[in-house]
């Protein structure tokens, strides 16, 4: 035996590399998609993911085959090309992007490489594909296009101007709504122009403070003026921060913001603040009357207003108001007391015809200034006025100086605002600049006020006329009825009473609130208190009626509409009833010892809801009295539903013996003292069913 003396070899690995089973192996636990195809294009090798994946088709029916006899036409085309380019140029071929639908439908995206495989000599064997599924990554490259693409569109659309430069400032990208302002050429542009056309008063402090900013990283931001293409300048606020990656700048990144309008309004407004400084107090009073005419909801009101600032702001001792009748071509005087009888202007009309201040700032379209006497004839006889009217009003009136402003809205003219002044009265550039403003907002405000007095007579009266004159008179039972409008500068709403006699002799009674203000309010209470009527003809019962009027409440009304409801048929003399509410507030008995009691029965849902109707039986015994409502007897903005019914209950017990007995009496008793102490803000509807005592002979026939 010999010693050996070598040095040990690595263990070497029972895995033969070149063994068929593992190369296949290999394939088909791989993540990439393989094929083998030979000289002649055919397919010779695929794994399960090339099969599965890519082309959808078993292997059996692949190998052996061209891939334009099993593929797809597209597919196919694109393979067999990208072989046969491998085999003409014996160079790889990549297509990097084929689209593939997946057996399950959705599409993916494939990266196919196409190389050649050569043997111990050098000679092309066979073109080998290898494949990557690439969805993941080209759908994150178009979200990636298409946040750029929005981020494009957004700044393109604003008003802003985005710039780029590299990290020592130096611009490195075109900006043309910037050029498209200042006239600059691309390369003056690229050249550090910008600062060529900040103003030259602003330029050194522009060019340190950028430079700072550089140096220090930190966000750049400044305002100075920019000379335009016209030659003009306008201003702008400019901010710009770094872009910093792995705690190096990589690029600044900025925006100039065009504010010269609101530089020139903070200019204006400088000016206007610096002349009327002296006169602090009247602004502040003005900005008050501004307030006021917000609120102010009524042409009365807004006119009362107007009074006050004259009053106070401009010191006035006379204010008038007068609105532009056009079909009669003359100004209708809302307060006559503001213009004397000795200035020929007398009465509550004055003709458009006639020379008066208010004539004159309505036909010129603009505010007429007398600052004295003599100043008045002047304008007046240059306007056409009469000579010897206007002598007899300037020796009798004891005015000295007079302002006419007239109400325009939209170009419009609406009527014309009179103060005049017992002493001359210097109108000054700034006095005058303070009366335009005040006569727009009192032009806003009239016009607002008309619209919806005009708006607020024709929903009231829409309302009203929808209602029924009288109760029925039914032998047996006593109705009554309170229906109390909300204040008049608040929109009516769609409060409703109904009471009528069905076929059978009972007595249809209900109260219901359509929920909103105005003419659509007032509108959907007509309707329903309609179907309902027919309804409850038809078929009394109120489950059915109660159930038909939710299918007519679908088919007509919208979905966000809310209407409620109480409904009961009585028969009269006993007061056997039934009852079905709606989401309506709990009828009350009162009775005839002033004791009130809630009805507990199922409130329900408002009309429209899927829901299966219930009534229940609901007695008025005789002497008592049932009283169904509308929620503006118990709720309002200070007192919550809970609490409104706990006060109803309480009021009743409050109720004198004589008012328990009378339901006319009981209505106005409940309404005045349910009201008393807080501001109506609703309707208020109240219905009462009394079933009077059963006489002497009454009982006798009973028994």
């Amino acid at each position: 035996m010999s010693a050996e003396t070598s040095v040990p070899r690595p263990r070497e690995s029972d895995v033969d590399i070149s063994d068929s089973a593992l190369f296949q192996g290999m394939l088909s636990e791989a993540e990439f998609a393989f094929a083998f195809f030979d000289g002649d294009g055919r397919v010779q090798r695929v794994n399960d993911v090339f099969c599965g994946a890519v082309v959808n088709v078993p292997e059996e029916r692949l190998v052996g085959r061209q891939p334009v006899e099993v593929l797809t036409a597209d597919l196919s085309q694109i393979i067999t090309h990208a072989v046969q380019a491998v085999i003409e140029t014996d160079a790889p071929v990549t297509e990097g992007r084929v689209r593939v639908r997946s057996a399950e439908g959705d599409t993916r995206h494939w990266s196919l490489s196409f190389s050649p495989v050569h043997d111990d000599s050098g000679e092309l064997r066979a073109v080998a594909l290898v494949g990557m599924d690439v969805t993941e990554s080209r759908q994150t490259e178009e979200a990636l296009r298409r946040s750029e693409e929005r981020y494009r569109s957004l700044v393109e659309a604003q008003s802003q101007l985005v710039w780029i430069t590299s990290p020592t400032g130096s611009v490195v990208e075109d900006a043309p709504q910037w050029r498209a302002i200042t006239g600059q050429g691309l390369e003056e542009y690229l050249a550090n122009g910008w600062l060529e056309v900040v103003h030259p008063e602003e330029r050194q402090q522009t060019e340190e403070a950028w430079r700072e900013a550089l140096r220090g990283r930190t966000m750049f931001e400044w305002n100075y003026r920019v000379r335009t293409r016209a030659s003009g300048y306008r201003h702008f606020e400019v901010r710009a921060v770094p872009i910093i990656r792995h705690g190096r700048v990589v690029e600044w990144v900025g925006a100039n913001t065009d504010v010269t309008p609101q530089r020139e309004a903070e200019e204006m407004r400088g000016r206007l603040t610096d002349q009327l400084g002296a006169a602090a107090l009247r602004t502040a009073r003005l900005q008050g009357a501004t307030a006021m005419l917000a609120e102010a909801l009524t042409v009365e009101q807004v006119v009362q207003v107007i009074i006050d600032v004259g009053r106070t702001a401009l010191a006035a001792d006379r204010s008038a108001v007068a609105l532009l009748d056009t079909d009669r071509a003359a100004l209708k005087l809302i307060n006559g007391e503001g213009i004397p009888e000795a200035s020929g202007a007398s009465g509550e009309e004055i003709p458009l015809s006639s020379s008066s201040v208010m004539t004159m700032a309505v036909n010129s379209r603009r505010p007429v200034f007398a600052e004295s006497p003599d100043s008045l004839r002047a304008q007046l006889l240059e306007a056409g006025g009469d000579e010897e009217v206007l002598g007899n009003y300037l020796a009798s009136s004891d005015e000295r100086a007079w302002v006419g402003l007239p109400l325009l809205a939209a170009g419009r003219a609406l009527g014309a605002l009179r103060f005049s002044f017992t002493r001359p009265q210097k109108i000054s550039q700034e006095d005058g600049v303070f009366l335009e403003a005040l006569a727009g907002q009192c032009a806003l405000a009239v016009e607002r006020a008309t619209l919806f007095e005009r708006e607020h007579r024709t929903a009231e009266t829409l309302q009203r006329s929808l209602l029924p004159d009288r109760l029925p008179v039914v032998k047996g039972l006593e109705l009554a009825q309170r229906f109390r409008s909300g204040s008049r500068h608040v929109q009516v709403g769609g409060d409703w009473y109904d009471a009528f006699v069905l076929q059978d002799g009972r007595v249809a009674a209900v109260v219901g609130d359509v929920m909103g203000k105005g003419v659509k309010a007032a509108a959907g209470m007509g309707r329903i208190r309609n179907a309902m009527r027919a309804l409850a003809l038809t078929n009394p019962p109120p489950a059915a009626v109660l159930t038909g009027l939710d299918r007519v409440f679908e088919a007509t009304e919208e979905e966000e509409q809310v209407t409620t409801l109480a409904y009961m048929v009585v028969e009269p003399v006993t007061g056997e009833g039934t009852l079905a509410l709606a989401g309506h507030p709990p009828p009350v008995l009162v009775s005839p010892q002033g004791t009130a009691i809630l009805c507990d029965g199922e409130p329900g849902t408002p009309l429209g809801w899927p829901t299966s109707r219930r009534q229940f039986r609901f007695v008025v015994p005789p002497g008592h009295t049932a009283v169904l409502y509308s929620d503006g007897l118990v709720e309002n903005r200070k007192r919550g539903l809970d609490a409104g019914l706990a006060d109803l209950c309480s009021v009743v017990t409050e109720a004198p013996p004589e008012v328990v007995k009378s339901p006319h009496m009981l209505l106005d008793f409940l309404v005045d003292r349910m009201l008393s102490g807080y501001e109506q803000d609703d309707d208020v509807t109240a219905l009462a069913i009394h079933v009077p005592p059963a006489t002497k002979s009454d009982r006798m026939k009973q028994s």
